[in-house]
């Protein structure tokens, strides 16, 4: 690698064996019934492939690569954005499973899934893309780190979801920042988890942090001790006591998943190899720690086989952000956007880890007898540092330091020394080893500051109660726990309960009540029954008004107000948002859609102003960005508007109103500028079909969008730029010229 250029990305055709998939079904599949992963198996309108070839071919993907230093990492957009390869260049491991050919089986919501790399599981568990192309675009940072963006709109939840893969320079970690955002007018559910494979043998292991001592399985329908499993779990007997931290112990398939942790890592580790893989990320919004296994035993062998030639087994460490179980669903509220930091690190030497930070890992043993006790601590870190101090405490009092000179990615640290403590020479402690929960241990920098720091865990062990069903609607003692139900089963995709019958039997008993009618009337809006649900709608408001006309909650005034908008009842819609907005909780999406309705009637410096006044409240507000960049072009303020699309284009690339109006921007000058100019209006074009991919769903996304503010012009000159025959292409654009 150029030394000169420390930080590396680029494309390029690699060629993989691949056994071939079939062609979709031409027939859309309504399964609406159908159980996957916990929760609903419904793929409509995604297509589905149900054959798998038996013939090995080479087959060209294009991959993009990272590469630093100490790390190169191989992504194929075709497949999901997936890692398929994540390699340590110090040791010359492969810190996550490295796959050699594409082998799938028909274990995806939609057929063709692959094992090994990391797959990134969104909007739901597995992702129902992960066979399929997102787009991508390659970055250079001021910084000089790299940075592989990737995007993709989910056709069946409308959600978007945007991820940046970067390397750094002098930093053994990758970095992925995550947005999601809800593109829809009203709430979705969505979950986010990371999905590392990892290869295992008789010498690996899972590196939970110290404070798990219970594991869910799917739907927390199952709970065990852990390590130490001590009971019945996945029908095996474990009652003598096994680890099931380790592959060697668990002979079927098997999930388990954190009850809960206070520590940010999660990990797995090859004692022979003595290296591993570490997941880092803010355990506020990524509680997620899960393994699964298809077992070492006959099962999972023949498994092994199925979607390998060579590799051998693996295990799944998965990462969820903002979910802790599977199915465990998160609300994104209309037009809100979630953000998270995730980071993959190799780490060697330190096996069971105490304590990670993407500065790096700390490993803390203790050996202790009647005569002396003594701490073996290790380290590795992923960038280099110098003059390092690590200090052991009792109870807050300094008993043992050591200076340490420098550690890298490259140079590890290990150490045994005796301590002494204390506290253990009280005589009441003396058949106790309590005292050694008095120790503390931290590293600092050179500057003073903890980098990595590690105490063992006091008070008692809880573990969980199982989850249990919930009762069927008339056994449901009181309207809260009705509603409350409904909304866990929509939340949850709940595959096989209606989230109706809970809704209804509330309003059976009372009509009138104010949540119920709004959840009911939402769902009844996400089935397109507009009229029936405006319905339900209109007496949530009343209850609301009865006393006065300004409603702490004033959800149901944008619903309805949506309903109409559909409607194209446009007056009563723009009354009931500018109403709604009064409440701020409703003021983003209300004044979006106001400003929708004026831009529709030509009230362009209105529209603008009320679409500006949404940004407030949210500016990555995406869909109000791209009306904002369309009504600065109408008004003619080109300067201002190409501003603010660079801004916008740096929040999210892939915001497809923003790059059109770019173009239209730079057409519309073309009559008064030179040729250089026009030679930039094309090159702009070529960046939004580069971008877009001829992906025919993201055409009419975009299609609609212009339409849902009157500019069916723009929707019209968008859907002309797709060159292939496609029938929804052709009826949208016959509606639009209609």
């Amino acid at each position: 690698m150029n030394q000169q250029e420390i930080v590396r990305i680029w494309e390029e055709d690699v060629v993989i064996p691949t056994y071939l998939v079939g062609e979709p079904d031409k027939n859309p599949m309504f399964l609406e019934k159908r159980v996957y992963q916990g929760s609903t198996g419904k793929v409509y309108p995604l297509p589905v492939i149900e054959k798998i070839h038996d013939e090995l071919v080479d087959k060209t993907y294009r991959a993009v690569y990272l590469e630093n230093e100490y790390l190169k990492i191989m992504i194929l957009p075709e497949l999901g954005g997936r890692i398929q390869r994540a390699y340590d260049k110090t040791n010359q491991y492969d810190f996550v499973y490295y796959n050699e050919v594409i082998k799938p089986a028909l274990v995806g919501l939609t057929g063709p899934w692959i094992s090994g790399g990391i797959e990134f599981n969104w909007p739901q568990h597995h992702r129902p893309t992960t066979f399929s192309p997102v787009q991508y675009t390659l970055e250079e940072n001021h910084d000089g780190s790299k940075t592989l963006i990737v995007s993709e709109t989910d056709t069946m939840y409308g959600t978007k979801n945007i991820a940046r893969f970067t390397l750094h320079q002098g930093k053994a970690y990758l970095e992925i920042k995550g947005q999601l955002y809800n593109r829809t007018s009203i709430p979705q559910t969505f979950l986010w988890w990371a999905n590392p494979a990892v290869a295992v043998n008789e010498h690996t292991y899972s590196v939970f942090p110290p404070d798990v001592h219970a594991v869910y399985d799917h739907g927390k329908r199952d709970v065990s001790t852990f390590p130490i499993a001590t009971g019945t779990y996945y029908k095996m007997d474990y009652s003598k006591g096994v680890d099931i931290s380790r592959y060697k112990n668990i002979p079927v398939p098997t999930s388990y998943m954190a009850y809960q942790s206070n520590y940010d890592f999660v990990g797995g580790y090859d004692e022979e190899k003595k290296a591993g893989l570490l997941h880092i990320a803010d355990h506020h919004i990524s509680p997620g720690k899960k393994q699964w296994t298809w077992g070492c035993g006959d099962f999972g062998k023949a498994w092994d086989k199925n979607l390998t030639d060579e590799n051998g087994p693996y295990i799944e460490l998965m990462t969820g952000v903002y979910t802790e179980n599977q199915p465990d669903f998160t609300w994104l509220k209309p037009m809100e956007e979630k953000e998270f930091t995730q980071y993959f690190l190799p780490y060697k030497e330190v096996g069971m880890v105490k304590s990670a930070q993407i500065c790096g890992a700390l490993g803390v043993e203790y050996t202790d007898d009647s005569q002396h006790t003594e701490i073996t601590c290790t380290l590795y870190m992923t960038s280099e540092y110098e003059n390092l101090s690590l200090r052991v405490y009792e109870n807050n009092s300094l008993i043992c330091e050591r200076a340490i000179q420098k550690l890298s990615p490259l140079i590890t640290y290990k150490e045994t020394f005796p301590v002494e403590l204390g506290s253990k020479l009280d005589e009441t402690k003396k058949e106790s080893t309590n005292y050694l929960k008095n120790l503390y241990v931290q590293l600092l920098n050179n500057k003073g500051e903890v980098l990595l720091s590690y105490a063992p865990e006091q008070g008692e062990e809880e573990i969980p109660e199982p989850a249990k069903p919930v009762l069927e609607p008339e056994k449901v003692e009181d309207l809260e726990e009705l509603f409350m139900i409904g909304m866990h089963l929509e939340q949850y995709r709940h595959a096989t309960y209606e989230p109706e019958a809970y809704y209804l039997e509330g309003l059976r008993r009372s009509p009138k009540d104010i949540r119920l009618n709004t959840a009911y009337g939402t769902l009844l809006f996400r089935r397109g029954l507009w009229s029936e649900a405006k319905n339900y709608f209109t007496t949530a408001i009343d209850q609301l008004m009865k006393y006065n006309k300004n409603p702490y909650d004033s959800e149901a005034l944008y619903l309805k107000g949506i309903c109409c908008f559909y409607e194209e009842s446009y007056e009563e819609a723009y009354a009931l948002f500018r109403k709604a907005a009064w409440s701020k909780e409703q003021q983003e999406n209300s004044l979006y859609y106001a400003s929708a309705i004026l831009t529709r009637e030509g009230e362009y410096k209105k529209a603008l102003e009320l679409v500006e006044h949404a940004l407030i409240f949210n500016s990555h507000n995406h869909k109000a960005r791209g009306l904002k960049a369309t009504l600065l072009r109408y008004l003619g303020n080109y300067t201002l508007a190409k501003e603010y699309i660079a801004d916008t284009l740096e929040i999210d690339p892939f915001e497809y109103r923003s790059l059109f109006e770019l173009y239209l921007i730079d057409k519309e000058c073309n009559n008064t500028i030179d040729d250089n100019t026009r030679k930039g209006s094309n090159e702009v074009l070529d960046d939004f079909l580069r971008k877009i991919s001829f992906v025919p769903n993201l055409y009419l996304e975009l299609a609609y969008d212009y339409a849902e503010t009157g500019c069916n012009v723009e929707a019209l000159n968008v859907l002309s730029y797709y060159h292939l025959d496609h029938p929804m292409i052709l009826y949208s654009s016959a509606y639009f010229s209609y």
